[in-house]
């Protein structure tokens, strides 16, 4: 037969669009075209092909090849293709079985000597081909994230010869569902918060934080541990549901970087440099990469030194941080990407750092010190629920005694009553409270008459916004949940009203 279909996966942000090959083999002079849409590294794989075919010592047919990827619409890019198309020609020439191609799925990227690379976006082609009830071919570079799909039929081919020994006499194993269990605890990853002396306003900040799901911002001078506090956020969080585990994973697998089975499950924590462009944020460039927010899709997205970061590039977070996925529109694409992350931030509170230090050693004028707080703007700021002061310690606190360091709660500790406030909160409404709306707020979080008398009076003592409002009621929520309370307490709202609006950024007209 002249004439084979073979199907591929293309990569499309975190989707995984299918594609047809479509080989036929016609009379003529010796060619071989493509069309479809292939960008350059595609349309380079004719001789990389070429070159697999003859290797492996099989025939390259001497005839006029023509390859048509369709859907034509849907832009192709890199050397995923490769083996989809050396089996393709091969079916054509009648080297292979055209009915067992049917019902399996290709990827993978040949070397002129006929073996198989392993290619970016495996793990969300694994799912689309599950899905849509078919068998996938992938490398064996790719093996470890194949197999943390429950479900799919996955086999992994090292060269050329493998792949199509498969489709004649010699099947390949399936892949086992070997994933891993999720055993490093991300407490042994992250420093543990027993370990962090004094501090402890700022430690029940983030425990709130972590069974809510808020974004916090830090604020204090150089060297009062903001950064190692940050660090300690991951060992509080649970791990991830199988869903989530899935799209982190998928995200990591588009981003070309290694997944590890035993950590697969672990919530992502990304810490970019204050240097990062917006498109290293949100994503984008010629060839779509995911950016900063769509790695630490959920999980914490960590930025020190927040005023050290372009002001624009602080903007882009605006969107995402309302709702949860970042859009890229570029001329060759439209791209909807998740990005629901945790946003933990710290700052120095003025370019000397030391702005309302108990020792008095800030020179900035307040005009500076304004200057420097103008790229945090009122709506990014707007959308951070807890802000806290981590202050200087004393000698006392510092240090501290040996009875002293053997009683703070550890990591472990507090992620146990973390678990049980999140459970309690996905059972109540299906979602964590900072992602409540406002329908739900209605009947989540309902107020008694001294509640709502006191909320009234944070509202037009802090002048806060309605969106500001809400997350408040959302921050008393997570409180009361802690405490297993079933009601929002005056006592609630007065802690969450104590997270906002902190002494050290007033002096800024912006905020």
């Amino acid at each position: 037969m002249s004439l084979a279909v073979v199907y591929t996966r293309a990569n499309q942000g975190v989707e995984s669009p299918l594609v047809t090959v479509e080989t036929h083999l016609s009379n003529g002079l010796p060619s071989l075209s493509m069309v479809g849409l292939p960008e350059t590294a595609v349309r380079e794989s004719r001789e990389r092909v070429r070159s697999a075919i003859l290797n492996a010592g099989l025939e390259f047919p001497a005839r006029r090849i023509t390859i048509n990827m369709a859907p034509a619409g849907v832009p192709k890019s890199g050397g995923r293709y490769d083996l989809a198309i050396a089996l393709s020609i091969l079916s054509a020439s009648g080297q292979l079985p055209s009915e067992k191609l049917a019902t399996t799925e290709i990827l993978g990227e040949l070397a002129l000597a006929g073996d198989v690379r392993g290619v970016q976006g495996v793990l969300p082609a694994v799912i689309a081909a599950r899905d849509a009830g078919r068998s996938l071919l992938v490398p064996a570079a790719n093996t470890a994230e194949a197999t943390l799909v429950a479900g799919a039929n996955t086999f992994a081919a090292s060269t050329l010869q493998e792949a199509c020994q498969h489709f004649v006499d010699k099947p390949l194993s399936a892949l086992a569902h070997t994933r891993g269990e999720a055993g490093v605890a991300a407490g042994q990853q992250h420093p543990d918060i027993a370990d962090i002396r004094g501090q402890h306003l700022a430690k029940r900040a983030l425990l709130i934080a972590a069974a809510g799901n808020h974004n916090m911002l830090m604020v204090g001078p150089p060297g009062t541990g903001k950064t190692l506090l940050a660090n300690t956020l991951p060992g509080l969080l649970p791990t991830l549901s199988e869903a989530h585990a899935l799209e982190a994973a998928s995200i990591r697998s588009v981003a070309g970087q290694p997944l590890q089975p035993m950590q697969w499950a672990l919530p992502p924590f990304r810490a970019p440099h204050h240097s990062a462009s917006s498109v290293a944020m949100v994503g984008g460039g010629r060839h779509l990469s995911p950016g900063e927010v769509t790695l630490a899709h959920a999980g914490v997205l960590f930025l020190d030194e927040l005023t050290e970061f372009k002001r624009h590039v602080l903007e882009c977070l605006r969107e995402p941080l309302e709702s949860g996925m970042v859009t890229i529109a570029r001329a060759d694409y439209r791209v909807t990407l998740p990005a629901r992350f945790q946003l933990i931030a710290a700052l120095n509170p003025c370019p000397c750092g030391y702005h309302g230090d108990s020792q008095g050693q800030c020179r900035c004028t307040p005009e500076r010190i304004a200057r420097y707080l103008e790229k945090i703007s009122g709506p990014l700021l707007d959308r951070i629920d807890l802000q806290v002061e981590v202050p200087r310690l004393d000698y006392r606190e510092l240090m501290g005694d040996a009875q002293q360091k053997g009683s703070a709660a550890s990591s472990a500790a507090l992620r146990a009553n973390v678990v049980v406030a999140r459970d309690l909160q996905l059972a109540r409404a299906g979602v964590l409270n900072s992602g409540l709306t406002a329908a739900q707020l209605d009947s989540v979080c309902l107020l008694s008459k001294d509640s709502d008398v006191l909320l009234q009076q944070i509202v037009e003592r802090l002048r806060l916004s309605a969106r500001a409002c809400h997350r408040l009621i959302k921050l008393a929520r997570t409180i009361a949940d802690l405490e297993a309370s079933k009601d929002i307490n005056p006592g609630h709202l007065a802690e969450a009203a104590s997270y906002r609006g902190i002494s050290a950024l007033s002096v800024s007209p912006a905020l």
